[in-house]
């Protein structure tokens, strides 16, 4: 796979992108990440892309000319473009999935009001969101972006199955983890985890995932009944 991020900082992902897993996958081949500087594509010597909002308001907005610019020159024929936006729809496991599937990713990261809007209706193929909160900048959702999705890249994880036993594969939490020893300040480790019996354990974790899933986030709880009563 590989991932193109235009944003105002790319020496923002220098450190990020050169630790753990994500490291590991770029020395593998596995995903080639680079960061280009949307400045390079300014049309003045002075380097400028942002302006102030046609409208009035605080604060300014990307200019079209070198966000499209900077597209083009990393676009190829099956190239996916995402900016990343709190307007956008929800990161979640299940797009995390469909976007591990693609080739090339360009991700388009937004500064200061945002960028034009012509650039999202004619450039842009998905908005996405990590989250109902904003940011400084697109860069931070950039890497949460790249760090939740090539999880789901063939060979990333080392244990092929890891992925899919993560909280949301079924639509809940994950079960709580133990490792030794058995005893931590007076805490045990749960019995039946220790009997070898592998649907009781199976059946123990499907469990606590939906009592922590009920009482954290009512929300995915009741959609995951509802999706099992249609099932039924």
């Amino acid at each position: 796979m590989l991932i193109d991020i235009l944003s105002l900082f790319p020496e923002y992902f220098d450190s990020p992108f050169n630790a753990s897993m994500i490291k590991r996958a770029r020395e593998k081949g596995l995903v080639n990440i680079r960061s280009h500087n949307i400045r390079d594509f300014a049309k003045d010597k002075h380097q400028s892309v942002d302006d102030r909002p046609y409208g009035g308001g605080p604060g300014m907005v990307l200019m079209p000319e070198p966000l499209e610019s900077a597209i083009n020159s990393v676009r190829k024929e099956n190239s996916h473009v995402i900016y990343l936006s709190p307007q956008g729809r929800q990161l979640n496991s299940q797009m995390c999935h469909t976007l591990a599937e693609y080739d090339h990713l360009i991700l388009l990261c937004g500064h200061y009001e945002g960028i034009d809007q012509r650039i999202i209706d004619t450039c842009v193929d998905r908005e996405v969101s990590i989250g109902d909160y904003v940011l400084t900048s697109g860069c931070p959702a950039a890497v949460v972006f790249v760090d939740a999705v090539i999880r789901f890249v063939p060979d990333v994880i080392g244990h092929p199955d890891a992925v899919y036993q993560d909280s949301f594969e079924e639509g809940i939490f994950d079960s709580p983890h133990y490792t030794r020893p058995q005893v931590y300040k007076g805490h045990e480790v749960p019995s039946v985890l220790m009997e070898g019996h592998h649907e009781k354990i199976k059946n123990w974790r499907k469990q606590k995932g939906l009592e922590k899933t009920r009482l954290v986030r009512p929300d995915l709880y009741e959609k995951y009944q509802s999706q099992l009563d249609n099932n039924n």
